[in-house]
């Protein structure tokens, strides 16, 4: 095989090898706490590295990470929790001193395509208040179980109980 062909065979391969996409970044307030939700499409079983960071003054800080180690004024407000397909940073206490870019960094184990990294702007006074059924909908096989229950919860007769 001519070199040339291998290697772009071997370009083409890494590139279709690609195991975990940030879909979509998404910030909320849960009261007076910011959730910014990482949601990716994993292709891969290895484990999966994070960064969350804001970059304000144009100088990048490290809220919660996997990778690096988190800036102390950020340590005891911050933490992370994992669900399928979603990273979610929690940030308790926001104030108007926590507004900046937030930057969401994933990384799959042996994923040779480099780290996956989305931004999104967060101003507390255009955040959304986070949706009730937002954990419910993370896990929809629940949900629709739930939904499909329904009629026959109304069939049953307690009276005779």
């Amino acid at each position: 095989m001519n070199p040339t062909v291998g290697i772009a065979v071997i370009l083409t391969v890494l590139q279709a090898a690609h195991c975990q996409m940030i879909k979509d970044l998404s910030a909320c307030l849960l009261g007076q706490n910011l959730r910014v939700d990482c949601r990716y499409e994993n292709k891969t079983d290895n484990p999966l590295t994070y960064e969350f960071s804001i970059t304000k003054d144009n100088r990048k800080h490290v809220i919660h990470s996997t990778i690096s180690v988190s800036e102390n004024i950020y340590r005891s407000r911050a933490n992370v929790t994992m669900h399928k397909n979603l990273v979610c940073l929690h940030l308790q206490s926001f104030t108007t001193s926590d507004e900046g870019i937030y930057m969401c960094e994933l990384k799959a184990t042996n994923d040779y395509t480099g780290n996956q990294i989305k931004n999104i702007t967060v101003i507390k006074d255009k955040l959304e208040k986070c949706a009730g059924f937002s954990l419910l909908i993370q896990n929809t096989s629940w949900l629709l179980l739930l939904l499909l229950s329904l009629p026959l919860l109304q069939a049953v007769d307690f009276v005779s109980l």
